[in-house]
């Protein structure tokens, strides 16, 4: 286990906390971070730059569904059901030094633009929102789903293209620069998760009917399915080459799909298991590690899991939270990654070897 316990930062006061008059008292945490077998002394040396080995972020007042760290990884980024999406500094005491409101309704999802300079949001209140974050105001709202939008995801290179998708069955393919959507593809299912295709010509969805969708722009029509999940698709992730899928479903397994053109029709690669979905039916989503050499993913039994991306080996699995960790993400330059639950809490824990 590559963390250490400590006492994290004064934080915004979480809903266990008592006020007294003037005097602010915070409850002592009754429960350790890690597990006493990894309370020993004679710690690891530190691995990165974080204050210390873990950092426990509150402030939100409602489930976090959402973490991504900014393309730099000095910003976090989370979403929750607040309805607000928070910025958070990475390092130094790790203040929450922008809110971003507009949503009338939980936040699901959140992702950053590659440039750093713009962040996307998903939720039940049928929009997706372009933030500024820089000045925290919203630049577009797009409205044109008829029911919860549950996942956004924009391309990572070339022009400011984004998909989302619906509960409407739909998923919408946008171009920032223009006001409507740019083209819509008519699913038949509720669709829970999707992610964009780095060569910009398709993006991939998927849902409830335990099957990954991949579309393509140019025919406007569904180009091919991915079959091997038996139950709902809660979340999609593209490798950093753009070259595999991974998905995380609610049969409690997360795949890699090999995306190139002349794969083998199996193109289920590999198979992880471990991690928990229960009957919350939470959408828990899934990363990967900047050199792909690791995948994250959130489990309904309190653990951030990540494994090795080759040997499917479960090289961490971490405590602390005290509700399902519905998301987790690495950090594109250190061995640090962070989850955000349902217990209100987000984590930044550094792993001890990469």
């Amino acid at each position: 286990m590559a963390m250490q316990a400590t006492e994290g930062p004064k934080r915004p006061l979480p809903d266990d906390s008592v006020e007294d008059g003037s005097i602010v008292l915070k409850r002592q945490k009754t429960e350790s971070a890690l597990a006493p077998s990894q309370q020993k002394t004679g710690a690891p040396s530190r691995t990165s730059g974080l204050v210390a080995p873990i950092m426990l972020l509150s402030g939100h007042s409602g489930e976090v569904f959402g973490v991504k760290f900014s393309p730099d990884g000095t910003v976090l980024a989370s979403c929750s059901h607040d309805k607000h999406l928070f910025l958070w500094n990475v390092y130094g005491e790790c203040e929450n030094y922008m809110v971003l409101k507009g949503h009338k309704n939980a936040v699901l999802d959140v992702h950053w633009t590659n440039d750093g300079e713009k962040l996307l949001s998903a939720s039940p209140d049928k929009t997706v929102r372009v933030w500024d974050t820089a000045t925290g105001a919203q630049t577009k709202k797009m409205t044109e789903h008829d029911n919860f939008v549950n996942s956004c995801c924009p391309l990572r290179r070339g022009p400011p293209l984004l998909v989302s998708g619906s509960d409407d069955s739909r998923v919408k393919v946008w171009d920032q620069r223009v006001k409507r959507s740019i083209q819509t593809f008519e699913g038949k299912y509720q669709v829970l998760a999707v992610a964009f295709g780095d060569a910009g010509d398709q993006v991939y969805s998927a849902g409830l009917d335990n099957n990954i969708t991949v579309w393509d722009l140019r025919k406007g029509a569904e180009s091919m399915t991915l079959k091997g999940h038996s139950d709902s698709i809660t979340g999609l992730a593209l490798d950093p080459d753009g070259t595999h899928l991974l998905s995380n479903a609610a049969d409690n397994s997360l795949r890699v799909w090999d995306l190139r053109p002349y794969a083998p029709a199996n193109r289920c690669e590999k198979i992880f298991t471990g991690h928990q979905h229960n009957y919350e039916r939470n959408l828990l989503r899934c990363s990967w590690s900047s050199d792909g050499s690791k995948v994250t993913s959130g489990s309904a039994d309190r653990m951030v899991y990540v494994w090795n991306a080759s040997t499917r080996q479960i090289e961490y699995k971490l405590p602390g939270h005290s509700g399902s960790v519905n998301d987790a993400a690495f950090h594109p330059k250190e061995p640090i990654v962070a989850s955000g639950a349902s217990d209100k809490q987000i984590y930044l824990g550094e792993l001890v070897k990469w």
